[in-house]
């Protein structure tokens, strides 16, 4: 691991107890270029944490809380009549950033969700006849809460799939739980300090998608998300109908970036088949639409992933 991921996760530690997991996927996408989503009930420092990546590497960073009445301009801005000189101009949306955290994401109706695609996609925003290009690195960090059915919408499929990883936040154990409490309380959170440039961004970037990746274990990332799709040719008939849409090719593409940005912060100039089953989740879970049955029987995409790893033969 290089010295300067250490210091951004030193600093991130200095306001965020435990959540390996999620610090680890947001280092991933951003090393990667890829959108991360969080899902987890609210009080797990999903939104701390987010901002203390952004205030660590000295980026610009917008928050906007997803609401069932935002509008598409109020993502990505909207032109305005300017009386002075009797013409329009452009008001720049907060999607005009570095590090955007969509907070409550599906709180927003899919009008709004689709405002986001062109910008996820093409880093790219369209206002009226004009294409703005976004600056470099540009993230999208989500979340939203799994509990509250209420007021709350369904992602599309499209939106989905373009998140890199959906990275699950469960509870901190007890002995961090009290941790928090004895901060909270004595007010013993430090202050984040700026520990890299965009130019260090960039070259850690470099490094980590530069790291090697033998012919066998690029096959066996095809392999996996291949099984989602067609699980009756891995001798999985079983997990067919619970299945209406596997992962798509940007499954395999997250796949083959996400697990080598692991083996990088591992300290790893490899990648070894143990890093694609440790992202496996994090990157399929989100891609695989579950049939009626599947929801009627409560099986979940975590369940079908562990499966399908139980039956795809490892390199």
């Amino acid at each position: 691991m290089s010295q300067i991921i250490q210091n951004i996760k030193q600093e991130m530690a200095k306001v965020v107890v435990g959540q390996e997991k999620m610090v680890e996927g947001l280092l991933a996408g951003l090393l990667c270029r890829g959108h991360i989503l969080l899902e987890g009930v609210p009080g797990l420092a999903k939104t701390t944490t987010v901002n203390a990546l952004a205030k660590s590497l000295g980026l610009d960073f917008k928050r906007v809380q997803f609401t069932p009445d935002l509008l598409p301009s109020d993502i990505i801005g909207t032109e305005i009549y300017d009386p002075s000189n009797n013409s329009f101009k452009i008001k720049q949306g907060p999607v005009f950033t570095n590090l955007l955290l969509a907070d409550e994401i599906n709180r927003a109706p899919a009008k709004v969700q689709s405002a986001l695609l062109e910008v996820m996609q093409e880093r790219q925003v369209t206002i009226g006849d004009e294409t703005f290009k976004i600056d470099l690195p540009f993230l999208v960090m989500a979340t939203q809460n799994p509990v509250e059915q209420e007021g709350a919408y369904e992602l599309p499929e499209a939106q989905l799939d373009r998140f890199m990883m959906k990275v699950v936040v469960g509870y901190n154990t007890k002995e961090e739980e009290l941790e928090i409490a004895r901060r909270v309380a004595n007010n013993a959170f430090g202050d984040i300090e700026q520990v890299a440039t965009k130019e260090d961004i960039e070259r850690i970037r470099k490094e980590a998608m530069d790291v090697h990746m033998d012919e066998e274990v690029e096959r066996y990332i095809i392999e996996l998300v291949s099984a989602t799709r067609d699980p009756k040719a891995y001798g999985l008939e079983e997990l067919a109908p619970f299945i209406e849409f596997g992962g798509s090719p940007r499954a395999s593409i997250d796949m083959y970036k996400a697990s080598r940005a692991i083996a990088y912060l591992k300290g790893q100039d490899y990648v070894s088949p143990i890093e694609i089953a440790y992202i496996a989740k994090e990157v399929l879970r989100h891609r695989i639409i579950l049939s009626y049955e599947a929801l009627a029987e409560e099986i979940t995409q975590d369940q079908i992933i562990e499966k399908i790893l139980a039956a795809v033969p490892i390199p």
